[in-house]
């Protein structure tokens, strides 16, 4: 590999991770990049499977300058492409890549090439059933849960069960019969209580299968039963001032509270499955189409598809198209398929399946939330190479959010800052294209407002500006927003519209009682807009709000600034700063020039100034001695 094409290779990775999102999830390397047209590359080409819990942070990490691992630049030397999946969490992220590692294989997972898995735990089918944990899944012998990828909430059910249910542990073969004819007897766990004894029937075949289902509620996460059961043996037990057991019990509960029974993204109930999901863009031009796939329990792919509509094609005609060739591309030929809502075709051998609840609703969710993702990762990749297009944007967004005849290009923001009315001064701040023009930001002093009256001050403002506008022939702003809400809104468009006549667009931005924004208000009367407050165009117009008022309170305080440091020395005319700041490094204060003689002046700024300074000093007592 030339030089050149190393430094295509890393500016195509790097520009993969600078549009990661910051979720959990896995992230897959490939020694081949993906093929033209194709929105993927070939698994056989997967070199390293890693999970993380912050996706962007992690990947970045590699191909950070300051690595000096001599293994992980040898793998990056290797890689011509990343994929990655979202997750909800880093448990998740964690089975997902375990699962990975063990169907791939890739070269440099070494430390993982062993074969091991996490654990489960099998309620077995026999007679009498055991339970117990294992990492061989062999569904001939029982009902698997999990798997575990945290390994002391793993045991810490199994204790729970043990405790309360007692399961035996032996491998005696039980049955009825063999129990009734007396063929066993019972082990130290029964006499240390730990076994209910059915070897010996001292424990009923009925009592012992209510159990065994009480414990499956708890592997399926339903432990309210076993909740209730522990409070009351354990306010049991504190009425007859067993504390000790007492606590046992509340630790149990608690555990119980912490411990998720199993993954949300893997189950063994779960064995050969096609997920699919659509999300639309914005303009609704594009279609993302997630598919995941689901073998043995685990998933195994996770893909994203962009389609393009040419006939307005609508949702479900879209997945008509897209299934069988999404499934034929992978070769798939699982006979259930989830998706998101009723279609209206058939597949041969399979069945479409809508979710409501459970593990399989659950995957339809994180195939949601990849399609989403991906949709986001293409705007963002997008406007990085194009920023003008995401400035368009958000434009157009609030050109339809307030209905406005045209796109609001040049938006203008005003804001007052006064103390008890002293120093009134206002800012006006200039947004083109969605960015500040700071070159046309504009300060103003109060003239002809008395008092701490912020109305009348805006009134004053917006007067000067756009009656200064009109007599230039200056372009007008497409939006003015104002900071605050119906009350600033309504005295702006008293001057804009009715003494002005101008056409011009108000909208105001209302912020809650802990000073923050949370509403955009537009319209005569002032009506709230549907903007929800962590968009980018909330996000956007609350960065205008800031800024103008960050414009409008720093020149407040230079200008309240500059009136306290004003001395009587600039009242005297014919003294200039050059001998004002000599005075005051001499004599160090005004009181010490005002007592000081014309000779001590003299000496430090001449005779002809010092007579100036000592007069303006001694003014009375000049005129009387006339």
């Amino acid at each position: 590999m030339t030089k050149e094409e190393n430094e295509q290779r890393l500016a195509y990775l790097k520009n993969i991770v600078l549009n990661l999102p910051h979720k959990p999830g896995t992230y897959q390397y490939y020694d081949k990049k993906r093929e033209p047209g194709a929105e993927a590359p070939d698994q056989s080409h997967i070199i390293y499977v890693g999970k993380a819990k912050d996706l962007k942070n992690r990947v970045s990490s590699y191909f950070h300058k300051e690595v000096d691992r001599f293994k992980t630049k040898v793998l990056v030397s290797k890689i011509q492409d990343i994929s990655y999946s979202v997750v909800n969490s880093e448990e998740d992220a964690l089975l997902i890549e375990n699962q990975l590692i063990k169907q791939y294989k890739p070269k440099y997972n070494v430390l993982l090439k062993d074969g091991k898995t996490y654990p489960s735990i099998c309620v077995t089918k026999e007679h009498y059933p055991r339970i117990f944990k294992t990492r061989n899944i062999n569904k001939r012998f029982g009902t698997f849960y999990g798997p575990y990828s945290h390994i002391s909430s793993m045991y810490a059910i199994l204790d729970i069960i043990k405790k309360v249910y007692k399961p035996r542990t032996c491998r005696l073969p039980l049955t009825q019969e063999r129990i009734a004819r007396g063929e066993f007897k019972p082990c130290l766990e029964y006499h240390i209580h730990n076994c209910g004894g059915p070897c010996i029937d001292r424990q009923s075949y009925d009592d012992y299968q209510e159990n065994i289902r009480q414990a499956r509620e708890i592997l399926k996460g339903n432990t309210r039963d076993v909740e209730d059961y522990l409070r009351k043996k354990m306010n049991d037990y504190a009425e007859k001032l067993q504390f000790e057991k007492a606590e046992e019990c509340k630790q149990r509960i608690i555990a119980l509270d912490n411990f998720a029974a199993k993954s949300e993204i893997v189950s063994h109930t779960i064995t050969d499955v096609d997920v699919f999901t659509i999300v639309d863009d914005d303009q609704k031009k594009n279609a993302y189409i997630n598919y995941i796939h689901v073998k043995n329990g685990a998933i195994n792919q996770s893909f994203t598809y962009e389609y393009k509509r040419k006939l307005d094609e609508s949702d479900e005609e879209l997945l008509n198209e897209a299934i069988p060739e999404i499934r034929e591309r992978f070769g798939s030929t699982a006979k259930e398929i989830i998706v998101p809502f009723p279609l209206d075709f058939k597949i041969k051998d399979a069945e479409f399946f809508i979710p409501q609840r459970g593990d399989k609703h659950h995957l339809l969710e994180l195939s949601e939330m990849n399609a989403k993702q991906y949709k986001f990762d293409r705007l963002k990749q997008a406007e990085k190479l194009n920023p003008e297009q995401k400035q368009t944007r958000l434009m157009k967004e609030l050109q339809d959010k307030l209905k406005l005849p045209k796109m609001p290009y040049q938006i203008e923001c005003f804001d007052n800052s006064n103390i008890s009315g002293t120093d009134a001064v206002a800012g006006c701040i200039v947004y083109k294209g969605m960015k500040p023009s700071r070159k046309d930001y504009r300060k103003y002093n109060i003239k002809t407002v008395v008092g701490p009256d912020d109305y009348a001050s805006m009134q004053e403002v917006v007067r000067r500006r756009y009656s200064r506008m009109m007599e230039e022939n200056t372009p007008l702003p497409d939006l003015i927003i104002t900071d605050g809400g119906k009350g600033q809104m309504d005295v702006v468009r008293e001057v804009v519209v009715d003494e002005l006549h101008l056409d011009i667009p108000i909208a105001g931005l209302a912020k809650d009682d802990r000073h923050r924004t949370n509403e955009l208000l537009y319209g005569f009367p002032p009506v709230v807009v549907g903007l929800k407050t962590d968009s980018e165009l909330f996000h956007v117009l609350t960065q205008i709000q800031d800024e103008v008022h960050r414009y409008a309170i720093t020149f407040h305080r230079d200008k309240r600034s500059k009136h306290q440091l004003h001395s009587e020395l600039d009242d005297i005319k014919g003294i200039g700063p050059k001998t004002k700041d000599l005075l005051l490094k001499k004599l160090r204060s005004v009181k010490n020039i005002k007592q000081s003689d014309r000779e001590a002046l003299a000496e430090i700024i001449g005779p002809s100034k010092a007579q100036i300074v000592w007069q303006h000093f001694h003014k009375e007592a000049t005129e009387e001695s006339k």
